[in-house]
Parts: structure tokens; C-alpha cells; sequence
């Protein structure tokens, strides 16, 4: 199984890599700043600036080392992978799965299940852990009608009613945020979920987070074999990682939305650390991003007990366990698939 704790995310602007060796050669005004074995690291995440040599490229690929560029505020602009040597079984079954639209409801389920249960999850535990009053209330409530949208959605006929429903607890989800933090915080206020841009500075977090679990997720679906493009949930769309989404959606609560509020609650992160730029869009500084980047790093080092298979591991290791299970379900070795559900 893939290393998952070392991504190197290179973020001074104006960085240029290099093959050096069988390492890759970070440098600075042409002087060099560290040099990192390539099969040390799982990716290169490189934001903004930041060139890339054609030779590092080829040997990052054939050690399956996965570049993703960056804009300088954490925009995905592409992605860098090499020859993928997947089981072509596995993946003409992918394929054919992908075509039935029974089977396509049954993984699509799966996927917006487990990506409720989590987001009740999340509410539950801000719950427990708030003292009594309103926003414990407003907390329970709110998990309370996730649980209803639950029995809808285990009803749903057609995958178009499910992404329907799906979006409907989303809303229901996102309206809790602000009973999230633990207390008032000027500058972190938060009223309805925004992208492309984002218009505060949770929802700056949120889209810097989740693209740093993509990179992630898809790095797990090229290491099993699986096409991350087709996916279920999220139907084909030319450059638009669609399995890697579905994946994804059971981790956003669990390992994104609980780290961001976790470095609010914490005071890692402070409204001085974001800008509004012109269009309206919300910026996180350098030191921000940095600090971000730290606390993910260091969040995909904590431990936990896998929910299906009983075994010990690190937060990192999960979308690569459930991008296998997945493997088994469409072999036809599980019945089916079983979403990371957190307990």
C-alpha cells in the first residue's frame, strides 16, 4: 500500500524542481533549498509559481508519484500522473457498472450515505461536547433531520432524486455551521456554503481543504487501478475526476469540515490571515496556508479503527483502504459496497 504521510506541498513562489538523482531537487533562485528521495513521497502538491523540470516529471510518473498544480490560492489547475497499471478487468467492470443504471443507483446510494452519517456524526459530537443551551440544541436538531433525509434517501428510485436529497441535507448540514464554533468569532462568520470564489473565510478553508483531499482520494484511485474519472454519483464531465468525487464525499465531514473547524476553535487561524480581493473572492496569506497545510499533515497521522475491517490505522490510509474495497465490491468479491462511516 502507498506511502501517505509524506506530500511534499511546495509553496514559495517562484520554487523550481528538478530531477537530482532519483530525488527531487526543490530550488530557490537556482539555489538549492532540499532534496527529497522520490520514493519518499506519495505526491508534490505545488501552488502558484512553481516550476517543474520535464525530466522530474517522467521519473515522478514512473514512481507514481502524483503532481497536482495549484493556482497560488489553492485552485486545482491539473494534474501530473503516469501509466496506471490497473487490473483492465477491474476497469472494463467500472466501466459497465457505470452504464447500469440500477447498479449505478446502488453505489451512488453508498456514497451519499455515508457522507450523511458523517455529517450527522460531526453535528452529534459538537453536540456532546457543548454545554446545555442553544446551540447544543440547535446541534441535535439539526442532526435530527439529517437522520430523516437518511430514510429518504435509502428510498430514493432514481440517482437524479438521490443527488436531490443529497443537496437538501447538504443544506440542512451547512445551515449548523456557525453552531460549529465553539464561540462567537468575529471575522468567521458563515451564512450559506460558496465557491469559485469563495466569499469568507470558512468557506475559503473549506475548498482549500477539499482540494487537498482530492489530490488524495485520486492518488488512491490510480494506486488500486480504478479510472478516477467514471464515477456514479458524479456523472462523466471532460476533466472532472468523477470517482475520486464520489470517494470524497464520505471524508468531507469526517477528515475536512472537522479540521477546519477545529483550527478556528483552536486559534491556529485568525480573519487577519484572509484578504477580500476584488471580485469578491476570499484569500488565505502565506502563513495561513502554511499553518493549514501543517495541521493536515498532522491530521493524517492520528489513528484510527476502520469501521469494516476492524484494523488499526492512520487517518491517510483511509481513502486508500476504501478505493480497495471498492476494487473488491466491483470484483464481485463483496456484496456490496461499504462506506467509511465514522463511529
Amino acid at each position: 500500500m502507498k506511502t501517505h504521510l509524506n506530500t511534499l506541498f511546495v509553496t514559495t513562489q517562484g520554487s523550481y524542481l528538478a530531477k537530482d538523482g532519483e530525488a527531487v531537487a526543490v530550488r530557490v533562485d537556482k539555489q538549492p533549498r532540499l532534496r527529497i528521495p522520490l520514493h519518499n513521497l506519495d505526491g508534490i502538491v505545488a501552488f502558484g509559481q512553481v516550476g517543474c523540470s520535464p525530466a522530474l516529471m517522467a521519473a515522478a510518473a514512473g514512481a507514481g508519484v502524483t503532481i497536482s498544480m495549484l493556482s497560488e490560492h489553492g485552485r486545482f489547475l491539473a494534474s501530473i500522473v503516469g501509466y496506471t497499471s490497473g487490473n483492465v478487468l477491474l476497469r472494463r467492470e467500472q466501466y459497465r457498472r457505470a452504464d447500469d443504471i440500477q447498479r449505478t443507483l446502488s453505489l451512488a446510494r453508498a456514497f451519499v450515505v455515508g457522507k450523511v452519517v458523517n455529517c450527522r456524526a460531526v453535528l452529534l459530537r459538537a453536540a456532546r461536547d457543548a454545554a446545555q443551551g442553544d446551540r447544543k440544541d440547535a446541534l441535535t436538531a439539526a442532526a435530527k433531520r439529517l437522520a430523516g433525509r437518511l430514510i429518504e434517501i435509502n428510498q430514493a428510485e432514481t440517482v437524479d432524486i438521490l443527488r436531490g436529497l443529497e443537496g437538501e441535507a447538504a443544506t440542512q448540514y451547512f445551515a449548523a455551521f456557525p453552531q460549529l464554533l465553539t464561540q462567537p468569532s468575529p471575522g468567521f462568520e458563515f451564512t450559506k456554503r460558496t465557491r469559485r470564489p469563495p466569499t469568507d473565510p470558512i468557506n475559503a478553508l473549506m475548498s482549500f481543504v477539499y482540494t487537498l483531499l482530492l489530490h488524495d482520494v485520486r492518488s488512491a484511485c490510480e494506486a488500486t487501478g480504478l479510472d478516477a474519472a467514471v464515477g456514479y454519483l458524479h456523472r462523466d464531465r471532460p476533466g472532472r475526476p468523477g470517482l475520486a468525487l464520489d470517494l470524497m464525499e464520505e471524508f468531507r465531514p469526517y477528515l475536512a469540515d472537522r479540521l477546519v473547524f477545529s483550527l478556528i476553535n483552536r486559534g491556529q487561524v485568525s480573519p487577519k490571515g484572509f484578504q477580500t480581493q476584488e471580485t469578491g473572492g476570499v484569500v488565505m496569506d502565506d502563513t495561513t496556508r502554511k499553518q493549514v497545510l501543517v495541521s493536515w499533515q498532522e491530521r493524517k497521522q492520528e489513528e484510527i479503527k476502520h469501521p469494516f475491517t476492524g484494523d488499526r490505522m492512520t487517518v491517510g490510509l483511509l481513502p486508500h483502504l476504501q478505493a480497495r474495497i471498492l476494487a473488491r465490491h466491483l470484483r464481485g468479491d463483496l456484496d456490496a459496497y461499504p462506506p467509511f462511516v465514522w463511529k
